[in-house]
């Protein structure tokens, strides 16, 4: 039973994993899309500093006070269209992984089911 719930945890910690993922592409994407706007702050995100904490299954108080999405920061700096094309190439990748191992917690668990028969 403990493998079990170990099984589900870690499916659920991937399924954080995705979110960011796929906050961080958005974040890359509006980066890009508002290359040539005036004015426009260029945004990066601390996708690393993240996903080392959400391996805490505590919510700690610096995320409460951070809010819905503390990966976003304002870089400030004027986009550079290789730079968030290489980040987006290397979030892909991640993001393939990461869906892979989805697939793999998800089969592990089917497995289980059907031996606990």
């Amino acid at each position: 039973m403990n493998v079990f719930l170990k099984t589900f945890d870690s499916l659920n910690i991937t399924g954080k994993m995705l979110t960011l993922l796929s906050n961080n592409n958005s974040v890359i994407t509006n980066n890009i899309s508002n290359s040539d706007t005036p004015g426009y702050v260029k945004q990066n995100t601390n996708f690393e500093q993240v996903m080392g904490s959400i391996r805490s299954p505590i919510e700690t108080p610096l995320a409460k006070r951070m809010g819905p999405n503390p990966m976003l920061v304002e870089d400030g700096g004027k986009v550079v269209l290789e730079e968030e094309i290489t980040n987006m190439q290397r979030n892909f990748l991640l993001y393939n992984l990461v869906t892979r191992r989805a697939g793999s917690l998800v089969t592990t668990i089917k497995s289980m089911a059907q031996v606990g028969r």
